[in-house]
């Protein structure tokens, strides 16, 4: 087999493409020959040693995958060899076989394709889990979600519409916004051109979201908190911008507003029966057409560096995908 080795965790031109010898399932493990493997926000700062997770150097980054069954381990009945399968496991897939255990792996129904596969369960988990479980959302509320044609930004539009919300999309360029309003989005906000408190402000008759989805942090956390509505939940998933705000906590007094942390990684080791029951409705949703990862381009794996060279442009609108063969 061959992977992406990272051996000292200095960046993306620390990787070396490198022949591996093909590892066996131990008990509870299997082995999957990967299809395809996505490019995520936390797969680049891995490399740079900046993620809350530090696996034991060398690792082989890749944090979400799609492929085949090639073997199993001991003690592993839900899964048989030549079967399709997502993981996302948080190393391993930047390569042509990872060993993943068992009981992280989605089976996947047929006709999921395994590009899609390999997009669809860290960003949906995760703006499931916001919107849903975290954030309540009802039919008829407002939803804003900041840096909207993102990866997480395009699975939470598509969700939030599934759930009967009316969808504000703010992003960085016209050509974002465009993506946005075709995959759901009821109006949206260039916050590169517009001041976004006028721009919520104008799209909400003055009420203010009852959602906001954050998922980029830095200069736009505290204007858009100063327009929530009444009650309204903030929902704290990442700080893609880099910088991590500070809210004046006055604000969520005076609006009765609630700041909500997101952590759907951890909701899932602690919470297993209710993340299954999640990921099957939203594998459902999918089959229904309701969600469909919005792909940005694929590209062949020996490619990755040039791969995440585009995403640190900020120039990705929805997922990168890696697909060997």
């Amino acid at each position: 087999m061959h992977a992406w080795l990272c051996t000292n965790p200095t960046g993306v031109d620390a990787l070396a493409w490198t022949e591996l010898p093909t590892p066996t399932p131990k008990a509870g493990e299997v082995l999957i020959e990967i299809k395809a493997a996505s490019l995520n926000f936390p797969d680049l700062l891995i490399v740079q040693n900046k993620y809350q997770m530090k696996p034991p150097l060398p690792f082989v980054p890749g944090s979400e995958y799609a492929g085949t069954v090639v073997a199993v381990g001991d003690g592993v009945k839900h899964l048989q060899v030549g079967q399709s399968v997502a993981c996302l496991s948080g190393t391993g897939g930047f390569g042509t076989h990872t060993l993943a255990p068992a009981a992280l792996c989605m089976p996947l129904p047929a006709g999921f394709p395994a590009v899609d596969a390999a997009a669809f369960i860290m960003i949906y988990a995760t703006s499931h889990h916001a919107l849903v479980d975290r954030a309540q959302l009802k039919a008829g509320e407002t939803v804003l979600v900041l840096g909207a044609a993102g990866g997480v930004g395009t699975a939470a539009i598509q969700i939030a519409k599934a759930m009967g919300a009316r969808v504000i999309a703010a992003a960085s360029s016209d050509e974002k916004c465009a993506l946005c309003t075709s995959i759901g989005a009821d109006a949206t906000i260039n916050y590169s051109k517009e001041n976004l408190r006028d721009a919520i402000k104008a799209l909400t008759d003055g009420k203010g979201p009852d959602v906001i989805y954050d998922p980029v942090g830095g200069d736009f956390a505290e204007p858009a908190f100063r327009s929530i509505a009444w009650r309204g939940r903030y929902l704290v998933v990442g700080f893609a911008s880099g910088p991590i705000p500070a809210l004046p906590f006055n604000l969520a007094l005076l609006k009765g507003a609630s700041i909500v942390g997101v952590f759907w990684g951890d909701f899932a080791k602690r919470e297993p029966q209710a993340n299954a029951a999640m990921m099957a409705e939203l594998a459902q949703w999918y089959g229904q057409g309701k969600i469909k990862p919005v792909i940005d381009r694929t590209m062949p794996m020996a490619e990755l560096p040039q791969a995440y060279a585009h995403m640190g442009s900020r120039g990705v609108m929805g997922k990168l995908v890696m697909v060997n063969g």
